[in-house]
């Protein structure tokens, strides 16, 4: 019964933290809808099929079997493991960028996070989203979730990449020296 309530209570934390903390500066005039960075629909797709892994996963540890196959007790562990590092790294980097933290590219210049977490990875809540997803596919063994996970993975790789163009337009050297130091995902 511990592993369901774990398992779904990350992701509803998760959830309040990103859009009670979205809320929450949006009071403050803080402008939380940054620029899409791809294309607009590409861009929402992939963003709202997230949901489609983590709901995936929730559902497997509440006993609703969407496996085809039977799953090994040690992968079970090995995602739940990586479900739990996925969402703690979801959650230090969405608290060390703090008001500089957009869904897309910022309108403004809000500073350059190379702190925390943002010493190791330039893009930990990215390593957090592919860690999840990675967690349900392993946990569920379904080949829908997979390909979903796939389409989860290329699009935010896209972001990334246009994110980069943008601060290294926005920072310059700065970021190129940033990007000399700390490795974009691991």
């Amino acid at each position: 019964m511990i592993e369901p309530l774990i398992v779904t209570l990350f992701l509803v934390i998760f959830l309040i933290v990103l859009f009670g903390g979205g809320a929450l500066l949006r009071r403050r005039n803080i402008d939380m809808d940054g620029i899409t960075p791809i294309n607009k629909t590409l861009y929402t797709l992939g963003k709202l099929s997230i949901f489609i892994p983590w709901v995936a996963m929730v559902l497997q540890s509440w006993g609703v079997n969407l496996s085809f196959i039977r799953r090994p007790r040690l992968l079970q562990w090995v995602s739940l493991c990586l479900w739990a590092l996925g969402f703690a790294l979801l959650f230090i980097g969405r608290f060390g960028l703090g008001k500089s933290f957009r869904m897309g590219i910022a309108r403004e210049k809000c500073g350059l996070t190379v702190d925390g977490l943002y010493r190791y990875s330039r893009n930990p809540m990215y390593l957090g989203i592919y860690a999840t997803i990675l967690a349900s596919t392993l946990n569920t063994l379904n080949p829908l979730v997979f390909l979903v996970a796939l389409f989860v993975a290329f699009v935010h790789h896209k972001i990334v990449l246009v994110e980069e163009e943008h601060l290294m337009k926005t920072y310059g050297q700065d970021f190129v020296d940033y990007c000399r130091r700390v490795r974009r995902y691991l």
